[in-house]
């Protein structure tokens, strides 16, 4: 390790696997370095043996860290690939300093051992099918969407240059010295790979934003969706959902009905005329609570709903 990292465009990092080593850490954080990404498992019989003293160690030297799984897509189905990544050191933590899981998807490298092509024997419809299967659980188990480390070659070539993915963040693989042409799912790379062998240790990464930023992916906020329905001019029913990483805490729920009408039934809420109001003192990620508002209109024809507010969000629910 020599010298200071200078990221060719954002906030240097590493990346390390079994074959990197044992490694320095207090020296790649006092070269510069402020994240790194470690090997994880790879298709679903391998773990590195390093991972903990790696993982562990780049914590302990205070950068911020993540896991990645090295894909096998023709092994297994992606949901059983990210299961073997969640068991084994990829599962996301709250902690502040864990990011997202990684999903390494690029050219085959065993391609003399398997007999497969670069695109591992799959058709374009079937490994967007994997690719969805492992994100898809990944963001089930975790509430985090994971990142996609590729090449955009192979992305075009083995996704037919797949758009359905813009949610999960972008680690571009592109050694030298600008990131070029994106694969289609992405405006924007979130990290990026510009070296297989950098300054301080294993290859050579940046982070496309600031540190603060950087520290944000690895703790986000709160998440939620809420929708809501007016099943007809009596019935209303409004959902929360916890869609992201963190359980949601003292969530308010307040409601006016409008049109001539007041409510007269809301379980689990207290109203009174026009005015409904609930709260939720906490929902765990990946769970929903839906409250149903029933309302006696005054009139039996016109525009009638109600108005509800859920933290920011503003919805207007109508019946005629």
């Amino acid at each position: 390790m020599t010298g200071v990292a200078h990221a060719a465009d954002g906030v240097p990092g590493v990346d390390v696997s079994n074959w990197t080593g044992d490694i320095d850490w207090a020296s790649v954080a006092s070269g510069g370095g402020k994240f790194a990404f470690v090997q994880a498992t790879e298709g679903t019989n391998y773990t590195n043996p390093r991972f903990s003293a790696q993982y562990d160690g780049a914590a302990s030297a205070g950068l911020i860290r993540g896991a990645y799984h090295f894909a096998q897509p023709h092994e297994s189905d992606g949901t059983a690939q990210a299961d073997y990544f969640l068991q084994n050191g990829g599962n996301w933590v709250s902690d502040g300093q864990t990011l997202p899981g990684v999903l390494d998807i690029e050219d085959n490298p065993y391609k003399d051992k398997n007999g497969k092509n670069n695109c591992y024997g799959l058709s374009v419809e079937d490994m967007t099918t994997w690719l969805g299967d492992f994100t898809k659980k990944y963001r089930e188990a975790t509430g985090r969407h994971a990142i996609i480390y590729t090449t955009t070659s192979w992305w075009q070539t083995c996704t037919g240059n797949s758009a359905k993915f813009k949610s999960n963040p972008l680690w571009l693989a592109r050694w030298g010295s600008e990131p070029g042409e994106l694969p289609k799912s992405w405006k924007k790379h979130t990290f990026w790979q510009s070296a297989d062998k950098g300054p301080l240790v294993g290859g050579g990464n940046s982070y496309n934003g600031s540190e603060s930023a950087l520290a944000a992916l690895a703790n986000p906020p709160a998440e939620a969706k809420v929708s809501g329905v007016a099943r007809n001019r009596k019935t209303y029913t409004v959902t929360v959902s916890n869609t992201g990483p963190h359980p949601l805490k003292d969530v308010k729920i307040s409601g006016r009905a409008i049109g001539g009408q007041r409510v007269v039934k809301a379980p689990g809420c207290k109203y009174s005329g026009t005015a409904v109001r609930c709260e939720i003192a906490e929902l765990a990620r990946g769970q929903k609570k839906t409250f149903t508002f029933t309302t006696r209109p005054r009139k039996s024809k016109g525009t009638v709903g109600m108005n509800v507010t859920v933290g920011s969000v503003e919805l207007t629910l109508r019946a005629r």
